[in-house]
């Protein structure tokens, strides 16, 4: 059944909620009890004003207006503690999906939109934290309602109370028909919402490629095509709900009518006073708005429950790097690297790398030269463990990668990319990323290596300068001298190095290229090299072409060879002289 595939998997987050549950429980229990009291008294007003006995009125008005300031009392209590305990709830799955996700593989984050993620983390858990705290309170305070004054109708005069009744199996019916198609088209329209999302983030990421190719206007013919698409799904959602009510409606005026016809019959025949058809009927009244609040709690539970598969789908997710149960934390490592014949594959019939083997001694500087696509990054990602390979070992200072902790391990290692990405924050919060307590001294100690220092003083807040969004305030110069920096900071053993200073003008490039050689010395260092200028002082340049070393040795002795180095490096030596 749905239900316990998707809302029962929310119990272990509200069960912890217990005591304000508790407190919940016995006010909506209190609110119910008082509310009983509403049509014993509405008689005995009706009563007293037929014989015009004003102590009389004014004693049971007296005593309604207690009742009902009792009975409020009693719905705020349902209200507060309900929702306390429903926001609880709501901070809770929203921090374990949060960390769940940051157990997922790059694999994951790279076929997934960023956009969707984003609403099934916001958008989604608050929906099903405001159906949760409705079916909380107003679900079961309505619920018990139609439990107990059914119950005292039927003591009041059994015969009205059926007929009353008698068109309640069809409206119930009918309610559930209702709310299965509504659960499709709900899902359907959070999809489409998802979509709107990830559209709008990944268009408003990359809006300067936009603005360049002068694609303002494609870009909102996309956007309005995908919000109307947006707008037909959620406009046969609501259009099924307008449907939904006025059938129900009519039905309830029905049996309305035949309470008349049947109550004036049974006054006619002296089995049934005014003053018992009045309290009847105030009972009546008091059952109208339960019925109404649950239809729309029930519509909302089924269009709920797309978020709640939506959400708890990302939970089922299992990670494809996982640690072992007996994983060590790698211990401070000399540098040592070791690829023992591995071979990776993304997709099973396409080969990335090919029994690649490679050695590299602690302080060895190892370029990684080849074509788009020959394998050179994804050899990188096998040393953070992004993926793991399908065969072989890759090993640091002898220790089995996959046998140690991820985080242990790529502490030890040390990042700057060719696309710099900066966080929302300060300088300093971004060059000691990661770190919950600031470590200033080194913070500062990692900005003079990387030539950084003397840019982030000149600035009147220094180090608590907001960098913004991206690190638009900055020039790329002053990005990448940043994420030199971040890398850095935790004096890593082992560099990886993604061709730091093609994206830069000459000055900046002579200042981060002076950054890059300091940060360099006493570590090994990995060189992902796509202008082969800056490999020449390697100590091993890796020619990888298809997944597989093909050649490899000092820049003097590859051009001695005139392979494919040679080829290379005569191409770019050309071309940089025209």
């Amino acid at each position: 059944m749905k239900v316990r595939s998707s809302y029962w998997q929310l119990l272990p987050y509200l069960w912890p909620q217990w005591p304000l549950l508790i407190r919940g429980l016995a006010c909506i229990l209190g609110f119910v009890l008082f509310t009983l009291a509403i049509p014993y008294l509405a008689g005995q007003v009706a009563f007293f004003l037929g014989q015009g006995n004003v102590n009389q009125i004014a004693y049971w008005l007296g005593l309604a207006t207690l009742v009902f300031f009792v009975r409020g009392l009693c719905q705020y209590g349902q209200n507060v503690f309900m929702i306390a305990a429903t926001l609880n709830m709501v901070l809770n799955l929203r921090k374990r999906v949060y960390a769940h996700l940051h157990k997922l593989g790059l694999d994951y984050f790279e076929t997934t939109q960023t956009g969707d993620l984003t609403y099934r983390l916001t958008e989604d858990i608050d929906r099903v934290g405001e159906i949760v705290d409705k079916l909380s309170h107003q679900f079961l305070s309505n619920s018990l309602q139609l439990i107990a004054i059914p119950i005292y109708m039927l003591y009041l005069n059994w015969p009205l109370t059926l007929a009353g009744l008698i068109l309640a199996p069809l409206m119930a019916w009918l309610i559930g028909q209702f709310g299965q198609r509504l659960l499709v088209l709900s899902r359907q329209s959070q999809n489409q919402v998802s979509n709107l999302s990830a559209m709008l983030t990944e268009v408003f990421s990359g809006i300067r490629v936009v603005q360049a190719f002068a694609a303002q206007e494609y870009e909102v013919k996309r956007f309005n095509k995908e919000a109307e698409i947006n707008r037909q799904a959620k406009y046969r959602a609501l259009q099924l709900k307008s449907i939904q009510f006025p059938v129900v409606g009519f039905l309830e005026a029905v049996s309305i009518i035949l309470l008349f016809l049947l109550g004036g019959w049974q006054i006619s025949q002296g089995q049934l006073t005014t003053q018992g058809f009045i309290s009847f009927l105030a009972a009546v009244a008091l059952l109208i708005q339960p019925i109404d609040m649950l239809i729309s709690n029930y519509n909302e539970y089924k269009q709920t429950e797309a978020s709640v598969e939506r959400i708890f789908e990302l939970m089922a997710k299992e990670p494809t790097i996982s640690e072992k149960s007996n994983s060590q934390a790698m211990p401070r490592v000399m540098g040592k690297v070791e690829y023992r014949h591995v071979d990776f594959a993304y997709n099973p019939d396409q080969p990335v790398l090919k029994d690649l083997c490679l050695n590299a001694s602690p302080g060895d500087v190892i370029a990684l030269v080849g074509s788009s696509g020959a394998g050179k990054s994804t050899l990188i990602n096998l040393l953070l463990r992004f993926y793991d390979p399908q065969r072989g070992q890759i090993l640091v200072d002898d220790l089995d990668i996959r046998d140690v902790t991820l985080t242990s391990l790529r502490h030890q290692i040390g990042i700057v990319p060719q696309d710099v990405t900066l966080f929302s924050g300060t300088i300093a919060e971004n060059i000691g990323y990661g770190q919950e307590e600031l470590d200033l001294a080194a913070i500062q100690e990692a900005a003079k290596i990387a030539n950084a220092h003397s840019f982030i003083t000149q600035f009147s807040q220094g180090y608590q300068t907001w960098v913004g969004e991206r690190g638009v305030n900055l020039s790329g110069g002053q990005r990448q001298r940043l994420a030199i920096a971040r890398a850095v900071a935790n004096d890593p053993r082992i560099l990886i190095l993604d061709e730091a200073t093609s994206a830069l003008d000459s000055e900046s490039e002579a200042l981060v290229q002076e950054a890059l050689e300091r940060v360099m010395q006493n570590r090994t260092v990995f060189i992902i090299a796509h202008r082969l200028s800056s490999v020449r002082r390697a100590d091993c340049i890796l020619v990888i072409e298809q997944g597989e070393v093909v050649e490899a040795g000092t820049h003097t002795s590859l051009l001695s060879q005139e392979g494919r180095y040679a080829r290379f490096y005569a191409q770019q030596f050309y071309s940089t002289d025209e």
